[in-house]
């Protein structure tokens, strides 16, 4: 994501909502600063589908919903808004809605070089203080790697990572996913060399 330095310096979230609505690309609001979408690599999509594809049935089954890049995630606590790779509810008031996901359960965000530090810092810290949010998954598209912040008790969050041949757990889903069915078919960077 890059920052547009020709956008007014600190919009309201009702003018960014209204302005954001006329625009022709995406653009995510975090404390009064727009930021400019970008777009991904073959492997960021490769990988963002493969795992909405291993969700889907699993979320039919438990009334839940998954949806991918274009659906924007409010933090009405902070008046934020977001665009992760993957976003999962289970939320009523979020499986009825047309427009945003406000009671996220799960957000997934395909790391990127120019991403990374973003996704692991200004994006985590806004993300653990939606109330509804479990776990954040953070997925690797150089190489075979997952990082997962899971909540605990209060304010703890827990981490883990994992590796080529292991498989990752979502406890707020009962969902367990192969890192091989994640990155099927992804020609990585570290393997085209």
């Amino acid at each position: 994501m890059i920052a547009q330095p020709d956008f007014p310096s600190r919009l309201t979230p009702q003018e960014y909502l209204d302005w954001e609505a006329q625009q022709e690309y995406r653009y995510e609001y975090i404390d009064g600063e727009i930021i400019a979408m970008t777009g991904g690599t073959i492997p960021h999509n490769d990988i963002a589908l493969n795992f909405y594809r291993a969700l889907y049935p699993h979320l039919r089954q438990r009334g839940c919903r998954a949806n991918v890049s274009d659906v924007k995630v409010e933090d009405s606590k902070n008046e934020r808004y977001f665009y992760p790779d993957l976003v999962v509810t289970c939320d009523a008031e979020d499986l009825r809605a047309q427009d945003l996901v406000k009671h996220p359960t799960v957000i997934v965000e395909v790391l990127s070089p120019s991403t990374a530090g973003g996704d692991r810092g200004t994006k985590l810290k806004c993300y653990r203080q939606i109330p509804s949010l479990q776990e954040y998954v953070l997925v690797d598209s150089q190489s075979m790697a997952v990082e997962l912040y899971r909540r605990g008790n209060g304010k703890m969050w827990l981490y883990s990572e994992y590796e080529s041949g292991e498989t990752v757990r979502l406890e707020s889903l009962d969902f367990e996913l192969d890192l091989s069915v994640l990155y099927d078919n992804v020609n990585l960077p570290s393997e085209a060399n």
